[in-house]
């Protein structure tokens, strides 16, 4: 359990972490779903193709859709592009960097799917049957057949227990054949991916580490900043909404208190607290300007830096620090009685 509270704990600690986390079990699953899919080609000539090829390519589209699904980055990207100017920019290649690490990693269920897929090699068996060279592996000049009957025989290459081609073909003859391509390409697929992912994390850095690095901490600043922005206004909405239930429960002791003819209690001490966090926004209207506000002209990314207390008071904007007088030295006597 320990183990796992730890991999738990390192999945929650960034957000590239988790996504790589969600990517692995989406990797997991998608071999699991992968297993327990029961194939069944239709074995017939017009269909073979469209089945195996689907089977190929339509999940790994599927999934690589919910990886971006499952990205939480990706309402963040979409409201930084559609976002207005305001008074901060748009920086392209922030955007382009966030899209790209959201594509990388909405890439690796998919790609997991294709392998397994080529490597197991029915999807490849059931569309490309019909493609066998009978001239090679079989007997072409079969007399009693014509192409549009050695095609519907060559169809039913899955499907063995309807398979009636034997003096054609042999149907294990044709099964080894076209596994074998199929297993060739899976392994040249799996190359391929783990070619590209080496020379992206190897390379990139060697040409534009300061550009890489950049959008990378933005990216991060832009994350972390909207987190704070969500906690910030639930923060907001309990501290309104808890003063708002007392001073409704302050007006109804109120009117209890009038009618009995009984002193008012003391306002609880939390109230105050409450109060000031609300930092003057006090009224809906106000917070929706202020949320709109957010959304149309954001601050910009410059930090002014705080006023410098000087001898005679705060210094002023723009004048230059004054510095610290040296602290005076303290000399301490020590005397003893003999």
């Amino acid at each position: 359990m320990d183990k796992f509270r730890m991999i738990f704990q390192f999945f929650q600690s960034n957000q590239e972490s988790f996504m790589n986390g969600i990517c692995g079990i989406m990797a997991l699953a998608s071999t699991q779903m992968y297993s327990a899919f029961d194939f069944n080609c239709p074995c017939l000539p017009h269909y073979n193709l469209a089945y195996g090829l689907g089977i190929l390519l339509v999940p790994p589209f599927i999934l690589f859709l919910l990886g971006f699904v499952l990205n939480n980055n990706i309402s963040m990207l979409a409201e930084e592009w559609r976002r207005p100017q305001g008074q901060r920019g748009k920086d392209p290649d922030v955007l382009r960097y966030m899209f790209c690490s959201m594509a990388q990693r909405a890439m690796i269920a998919p790609a997991v799917w294709v392998s397994v897929t080529l490597l197991d090699g029915k999807c490849i068996t059931c569309a490309f049957c019909t493609s066998v060279p009978v001239e090679t592996l079989g007997n072409a000049s079969h007399p009693h057949l014509s192409q549009g009957e050695i095609q519907r025989v060559l169809a039913r290459i899955p499907c063995k227990e309807i398979y009636n081609g034997q003096q054609l073909i042999a149907n294990e003859v044709a099964v080894r054949y076209l596994r074998c391509i199929s297993q060739a390409l899976g392994w040249c697929f799996v190359l391929l991916m783990t070619t590209l992912a080496f020379l992206v994390r190897s390379l990139r850095p060697c040409f534009s580490q300061a550009a890489f690095l950049k959008s990378r901490y933005w990216s991060h600043y832009i994350d972390i900043e909207r987190k704070l922005f969500d906690e910030t206004c639930a923060e907001h909405a309990r501290s309104f909404a808890k003063v708002c239930i007392q001073q409704f429960f302050e007006g109804m002791s109120r009117d209890l208190v009038a009618a009995h003819c009984h002193l008012p209690r003391k306002a609880p001490a939390d109230a105050g607290e409450a109060a000031e966090k609300l930092l003057g926004i006090t009224d809906q209207g106000t917070m929706n300007m202020a949320l709109k506000s957010w959304h149309r002209c954001k601050p910009p990314l410059h930090l002014h830096p705080p006023a410098l207390p000087t001898g005679n008071g705060w210094a002023r904007e723009g004048q230059p620090p004054m510095h610290p007088s040296m602290p005076q030295r303290e000399t301490a006597a020590y005397y003893s009685w003999v």
